[in-house]
């Protein structure tokens, strides 16, 4: 195969001030025709910098080094001027981003984005142009392409949007397209139809393709190269089956290591279920009135009981209701209707300054821990705000050590105290964030997908620090998430949902071993495995709701095993 691009000694620092920071040193690749290319590390390992790189993307803070060439097509990228770039970004090189909201332009509708590029580079008309979106738009799976045509990207869900930005690059069938994490924030099931939809237009475009990802399962079956990068260097570099089965760098080891395994055997915990009931939940019902009076039913008649010191999971695609049922149990949603009592009172019930007072027992840890964490204050502060609100220390001094206290619970130094969130990385900021959760002492605490930012690593450090918490402080957990690799991992139980309902509830290892409901089969059968010599051969697809069930109402088919009812 032909040599597509080259990169050689790519070496990049970041000036600030006097200092200069290395983000990239010394590193070198290449990518065939028609091949994918893997790049892999932990946040901060010089991933994204790599990519932006080859595009030029980077702020003008960024320093390439007198030895760097970036050839592509047999031209020197590093050397171009901007104008001439222009000409590359798009039509000769495409790039999906991570975050498809913020790289779509609130501003402006699907069409205007999408039609803006082929007119500038295959210079059409507005007509030939909207016409060559409508067929990006089909063949991306996009339905009903002429009216999404003149929709804005907040009126798509993130599979969609993901859908729409990896159209954009590709409406100029670039030689090579990189996609920066394309499926990082998405859903299993999103995720394998955007993974497919990626193979199927490399194979009739013979594009080539660099995947830039912390998901070792996405690269397995993705990719035909790998290269595994740490604090801006490349550690290890081999073909993809290479790298799984023989990773000779402890480095490429570790991350390998890292990853949960859906075979594994989790201990049974021994749970007193007629004593120990700390959260029961009935017919739950919050809906929600939009514009022109139309009414989402966001969770819909749900009923569940969690016992203490139980882990108990909620799992479902994006929209089926599982965080909004977790700020409904909590009451930063009031209730449409239905009932949550915890330890005999019906949250309902409670005047505010009750409901203030029972918050001190039950907490959440938020999704997103940088937009959690009010970025004006200190640690000591963000911690020490929960201790000021329920009047849990007498003085300053017994702060700051309550503070530090929980910072040193969660695996951080106490010194961090006096910094601000935006000086450290993603995992010190989500382990922030339990601290804030645990200084009031809960007993049960919402874990609003705690780990769906970050690197399976780091993810393997929180969960095992979930769990120790939870053994030494007796907590309780209601765990959401879309990732059923670890779900599998901490939880005793699994609630499914779709549509608002719970359609299946098991025990974790009976719920991964025996799934009853085709949803639950189908969340499962998404799953990639990180083995590059399985391929995964199940076209994945949405299910919709069968017209036959009985307002899915839950039936126990084994001993706590319960499934929606179908016919």
């Amino acid at each position: 195969m032909k040599t597509l691009l080259e990169v050689r000694n790519l070496s990049i620092d970041f000036e600030q001030g006097e200092l200069f920071t290395k983000a990239v040193s010394n590193v070198s690749f290449h990518i065939k025709k028609g091949e994918t290319l893997g790049i892999v590390g932990e946040s901060g390992s010089g991933k994204s910098v790599t990519a932006r790189a080859i595009m030029k993307l980077l702020p003008h803070s960024a320093i390439y080094k007198p030895d760097t060439s970036i050839v592509f097509l047999g031209k020197d990228l590093s050397q171009a001027t901007e104008k001439q770039m222009e000409k590359v970004r798009g039509r000769d090189i495409g790039m999906i981003f991570q975050d498809p909201m913020t790289s779509l332009n609130p501003t402006k509708t699907i069409g205007k984005q999408l039609t803006e590029s082929i007119i500038k580079h295959q210079k059409l008309s507005s007509k030939q142009a909207k016409q060559e979106a409508t067929n990006m738009m089909k063949l991306v799976g996009i339905n009903n392409p002429e009216y999404r045509f003149k929709q804005y990207p907040h009126e798509f869900s993130g599979g969609m949007r993901q859908r729409i930005v990896i159209a954009i690059a590709l409406a100029c069938k670039p030689a090579l397209l990189i996609a920066d994490e394309p499926t990082t924030a998405l859903d299993v099931t999103i995720q394998a139809q955007i993974l497919e939809l990626m193979k199927d237009i490399q194979k009739q475009t013979d594009t080539s393709i660099i995947l830039i990802t912390h998901d070792f399962g996405v690269v397995s079956q993705m990719c035909d190269r790998v290269i595994v990068m740490k604090e801006g260097a490349i550690v290890e570099e081999n073909d993809v089956i290479s790298i799984f089965k023989n990773p000779q760098n402890d480095y490429t080891k570790k991350l390998l290591h890292a990853l949960p395994d859906l075979q594994d055997q989790k201990p049974v915990k021994v749970i007193d279920t007629q004593k120990q009931e700390l959260l029961r939940v009935s017919h739950l019902k919050q809906y929600f009135t939009l514009a022109k009076g139309q009414v989402t039913k966001a969770v819909d008649d749900i009923s569940f009981s969690i016992m203490k010191g139980e882990t108990l999971g909620f799992v479902g695609e994006s929209g089926s209701g599982k965080s909004t049922t977790g700020r409904t149990i909590l009451h930063l949603h009031r209730p449409t209707s239905g009932e949550v009592i915890y330890e005999g009172f019906d949250l309902a019930h409670l005047t505010p300054s009750e409901l203030k007072q029972m918050r001190q027992h039950m907490q959440i840890i938020f999704q997103d821990p940088f937009a959690s964490l009010n970025p004006r204050l200190k640690v000591i502060d963000i911690i020490g705000e929960a201790l000021d609100i329920h009047h849990l220390a007498q003085s300053k001094a017994e702060r700051q050590a309550r503070v530090e206290e929980l910072l040193k619970m969660v695996g951080l130094d106490p010194a961090f105290a006096i910094r601000y969130p935006h000086e450290f990385s993603g995992g010190q900021r989500q382990r922030i964030g339990i601290a804030r959760a645990l200084a009031v002492d809960p007993t049960f605490i919402v874990c609003d997908e705690t780990l769906s930012a970050l690197d399976a690593s780091i993810q393997a450090q929180i969960v095992d620090l979930l769990e120790d918490l939870q053994k030494k402080l007796n907590l309780t957990y209601l765990f959401i998430a879309h990732d059923l690799s670890m779900v599998k991992r901490i939880c005793d139980r699994v609630a499914v949902m779709f549509n608002g309902k719970i359609v299946e509830m098991a025990d974790t290892e009976e719920l991964y071993s025996n799934p009853l409901h085709p949803y639950t089969q189908n969340l499962l059968a998404a799953i990639p495995v990180p083995d590059p010599t399985i391929t995964s051969t199940q076209q994945v697809k949405s299910i919709s709701v069968p017209e036959d069930w009985e307002d899915h109402q839950l039936i126990e088919v084994q001993k706590g095993h319960w499934v929606a009812q179908v016919g």
